[in-house]
């Protein structure tokens, strides 16, 4: 009788503790096939984005009410004049937006002032190259800032956020790690700017550099995957606790 209790409280306690790492388990595979959901939301809400006309750039009055959610990937024209002031260059290994962009490079990052007065911030598209070379950088971009206004055509982006591993910019390259282009204004003097900045589609220099292009989303979804994985291992914690009982059962 003495031995019974100890086997039953040893069942139950690992009892408890198959349920709650089944219960973490599949958690994670629920979470995952929500993120699918909302990956998939997205990539829907981004691709008509996309694939619609631009319209004008909405004016300064309606940009504080501008949000990611609901305006990122949004196609607009205008008409500025890139300023005489600093670029700025983002480090870049690749595009997830960009098909025609692979390997190492930087995005060029102008400010341009509208004519209402107001400046944007343009991402005036890739720089291919492996070192950051600021030489050719400032070759790549002068050509660009000849005075006069130019009209553009684009998507609005909004800036991203550095993670924890992200490298701090470098301010003497004019180097940044993320497209975080309220960073660079404080940092470069570019003065007061949309809180938006234009990821450029056209038009293309004539030297091809910068180069600006059509987005595309391409987004990865591997959450399918994630969740059949992590349903499969709540499964096998299942089942070697079925298996446990079974065989201590046999034991008594």
């Amino acid at each position: 009788m003495s031995a019974v209790r100890p086997r039953k409280r040893g069942v139950f306690g690992l009892a408890i503790i198959a349920a709650v790492m089944v219960g973490v388990l599949a958690s994670l595979g629920a979470w995952q096939l929500q993120r699918r959901s909302e990956k998939h939301d997205l990539i829907t809400a981004l691709t008509e984005r996309l694939a619609t006309a631009p319209v004008a750039l909405p004016p300064a009055s309606q940009w504080p009410a501008l949000t990611p959610a609901r305006d990122e990937f949004k196609r607009v024209t205008l008409t500025a004049t890139y300023e005489h002031k600093p670029d700025a260059m983002v480090y870049s290994s690749g595009s997830a937006v960009r098909t025609d962009v692979s390997g190492p490079g930087t995005w060029a990052f102008l400010p341009a002032r509208l004519a209402s007065g107001e400046s944007v911030v343009v991402n005036a598209g890739f720089v291919q190259n492996t070192m950051q070379d600021r030489a050719q950088q400032d070759r790549a971009v002068a050509p660009l800032v000849t005075g006069q206004p130019v009209t553009l055509s684009g998507y609005l982006r909004f800036p991203e956020a550095a993670g924890p591993l992200t490298p701090a910019e470098n301010a003497d390259k004019r180097l940044w790690f993320t497209r975080d282009h309220i960073a660079m204004a404080r940092v470069l003097n570019w003065g007061a700017i949309a809180p938006f900045y234009i990821d450029l589609e056209s038009p293309v220099p004539a030297s091809g550099t910068p180069k600006p292009g059509p987005l595309d989303v391409h987004l990865k979804d591997n959450h399918l995957q994630y969740a059949i994985t992590w349903f499969g291992l709540a499964a096998v914690v299942l089942a070697a606790f079925a298996v446990w009982v079974v065989q201590d059962r046999r034991r008594v």
